[in-house]
């Protein structure tokens, strides 16, 4: 245990503290047992330690780990939990619970059997989280740290800071919305290379290796984290890989499940479960006609990546700018937003709001007939009417 400490320590010593994400103010402490989910290179590590530091601070009674460690290999992570206990720990922050098999029913045991100790865990991504049995999904508190926003990326790369703006007040005011950004920056300076390299916050880096490092996080969570956490095998993984090389030429893709089985050599039901474990590995986003969601049985309406940066790193060729704008917008807005297929238009969000996506030349024709609908423009700075600049969804959160 000493040794831990000993790395804890250095751990909290050397995070940065200047930047924090969005969900820093939003998770409650006051919870006993709290999640944070989210895609590998998304900054859960650096939020768990921030927080640590920000409540805690040099107090010996809260302390860092990281289940990968070897020390977990040996030693189990409840009989550890007691001896921290034991010696006074008030609250455990715990990294990459993925990383130690029997994580979820040994979390629910502390739980309920260490009522004086809190503890704050990660997983790589959301996939090991939905593994994790029901009794602990009721236990605890679960955020998902979602990746960079343009509002982030803004402030994390260029120290320019903006507040967060609701999607109510982007529909009703993006005039007025729009003049206030554009009085501070122009956003095209900085929205092109969000969309290429802005996602992941380790943007803040050297963004000559940018790709590079995107395409090792997506081999780890394809090599490392689907085959630690789901029943596949070395085989699948091949194929998995291969369908990430075939989706981002076709994507925004209205999928013809049959033939892309085909292409990957495998059948209907096992492509499902693929494109299921991509969706939840937050590589793919599969979007459906309904708030319900994608299931095992009825096909998505259409496959995206999951973000901008993605078709960047993956695509052969230059990608198609209607699949970013698109894919920006998904993601965006999907954060906190439930957004379906729509057949009239591009997007229907909130069962309420109809969205069609296009550059600076694109009419109203396709809404004309639709209540509560709005043409996005990418290329353009100010709104007007239902008219409404691409980059404003990029400050909701």
């Amino acid at each position: 245990m000493e040794r831990l400490i000993e790395l804890s320590q250095k751990k909290i010593q050397n995070v940065p503290t200047e930047f924090k994400r969005y969900l820093f103010k939003k998770i409650n402490l006051d919870n006993r047992l709290i999640g944070i989910s989210g895609a590998r290179g998304s900054g859960k590590t650096t939020l768990l330690l921030q927080l640590l530091v920000e409540h805690y601070s040099e107090n010996k009674q809260a302390m860092y780990i990281s289940l990968d460690d070897l020390y977990f290999t040996k030693n189990e992570l409840v009989y550890f939990a007691e001896n921290f206990v034991k010696k006074g720990g008030k609250c455990l922050f715990i990294d990459e619970v993925h990383k130690y098999p029997n994580w979820s029913q040994e979390l629910k045991n502390i739980y309920d059997n260490l009522p004086e100790l809190k503890v704050i865990f990660t997983s790589s991504s959301a996939l090991q989280i939905y593994k994790g049995s029901h009794d602990l999904s009721r236990r605890a508190l679960i955020y998902n740290l979602a990746g960079l926003s343009f509002r982030e990326f803004l402030t994390i790369k260029y120290k320019i800071d903006f507040e967060e703006i609701s999607l109510n007040d982007i529909l009703e005011f993006p005039e007025k919305i729009s003049n206030t950004i554009t009085n501070k920056i122009k956003p095209f300076q900085y929205f092109t290379e969000y969309l290429k390299n802005g996602f992941y916050p380790f943007c803040n880096d050297n963004e000559s290796d940018y790709q590079s490092r995107l395409l090792a996080t997506i081999n780890l969570v394809i090599e490392n984290d689907l085959l630690a956490i789901e029943s596949i095998d070395y085989k699948s993984i091949v194929k998995l890989k291969k369908l990430i090389l075939i989706l981002p030429q076709m994507v925004p893709y209205k999928p013809n499940i049959t033939q892309l089985a085909e292409q990957i050599e495998t059948t209907r039901s096992t492509l499902m479960k693929y494109l299921d474990i991509l969706f939840r590995a937050q590589i793919l986003f599969l979007l459906n006609k309904d708030t319900m969601g994608i299931n095992l049985l009825n096909k998505p309406e259409k496959i995206y990546l999951h973000n901008p940066n993605l078709y960047y790193a993956l695509c052969t060729e230059q990608p198609n700018i209607g699949s970013i704008r698109e894919t920006f917008f998904v993601n965006q807005i999907s954060h906190n937003h439930k957004i379906c297929y729509s057949d009239s238009a591009d997007f229907f969000v909130n069962n309420k709001y109809t969205f069609e996506i296009g550059g600076k030349n694109k009419t109203r024709k396709q809404i004309k007939d639709s209540e509560n609908a709005f043409i996005v423009k990418d290329d353009i700075e100010y709104g007007y009417e239902n008219v409404i600049p691409l980059y404003l969804f990029g400050f909701l959160y």
